[in-house]
């Protein structure tokens, strides 16, 4: 569907980022200026915190064939250095590729305009997994004090779109792990949202890993279980899984104490060990057995 917003995608930060293109960009120093690799500082603000060394690597050897095609953007900072504004990983290539100058556009940013610049940079990127598209929003919203409608039109998505990602961020810290390491998909993290119970939202997620469940056989699943057609598969599997482990343990106990040792685990896995004896004599026959694995 057709909204008419147009997305400021493509167009420059100052097409993201309001009064940026007027207040800011007119007050760029000198385009393609050369800056000592040396002189940069890197940016206290920078969002992205994980970089591929392989992806790295392969952007080094394009830069010792054909430089850095994109200007890295800085502000200055006191004695005559300078602080990175966007471009870390073109930083850190460059660097790798061995030059001692790089391309740069010098900007006049305070703190909060250096910092959305920063994250909205980083919202563009391609290789963001959805944690750190979630992170990323929630940032520009807290500390660039944006609302979601006013977030919504600076990266140029839907408020929805927003909202979905932003949700993200309820799930407990396992699946928020899980999605960063792309064991799960958008598509699978906005059905866990569903869930309300933070213990079933864990469960169906080693569900998803376990058996390898697309987005609809996860919908399916989620659907039955929060309508009470099915209980929780993967509590039912572990329990299943446990009772086959419990009972190999009661056999061998029963070889050792000469008894029909029996296990007793309520719903919750709490429960005891039973040691049944006949008399008197074989107690202390048991007793004399645990004070020798005792010692």
């Amino acid at each position: 569907m057709n909204t008419g917003k147009k997305s400021p995608l493509g167009r420059g930060l100052g097409a993201l980022i309001d009064g940026v293109e007027k207040e800011v960009l007119e007050k760029k120093v000198e385009a393609n200026l050369q800056i000592e690799i040396d002189s940069i500082d890197a940016n206290p603000f920078q969002p992205r915190t994980r970089f591929d060394s392989q992806s790295l690597e392969e952007l080094a050897a394009s830069i010792r064939q054909v430089g850095i095609v994109q200007p890295l953007t800085v502000r200055e900072s006191e004695d005559g250095r300078y602080q990175l504004i966007a471009g870390e990983r073109r930083l850190r290539a460059a660097r790798m590729a061995g030059l001692t100058h790089v391309p740069a556009y010098i900007r006049t940013a305070d703190d909060t305009a250096m910092l959305e610049m920063a994250l909205v940079e980083n919202i563009q990127r391609e290789d963001l997994d959805a944690m750190e598209v979630a992170i990323t929003y929630q940032r520009l919203i807290e500390e660039c004090s944006l609302t979601q409608e006013q977030m919504s039109d600076r990266v140029g998505k839907q408020r929805s779109t927003v909202a979905n990602y932003l949700r993200l961020l309820r799930l407990p810290a396992e699946i928020q792990l899980g999605i960063r390491n792309r064991n799960l998909t958008m598509g699978h993290a906005r059905t866990l949202v569903n869930i309300d119970d933070p213990a079933k939202q864990i469960n169906v997620f080693y569900h998803i890993i376990q058996e390898d469940l697309s987005v609809r056989a996860t919908e399916d699943l989620v659907r039955h279980i929060q309508s009470g057609a099915v209980k929780d598969p993967v509590r039912g599997e572990l329990k299943k899984k446990l009772n086959t482990e419990y009972e190999v343990l009661a056999g061998q106990l029963s070889k050792l104490f000469e008894s029909d040792v029996q296990f007793r685990i309520n719903e919750k896995g709490r429960g005891k060990i039973v040691i049944p004896f006949s008399d008197s004599d074989e107690m202390e026959r048991i007793i004399a057995l645990l004070d020798k694995l005792n010692g």
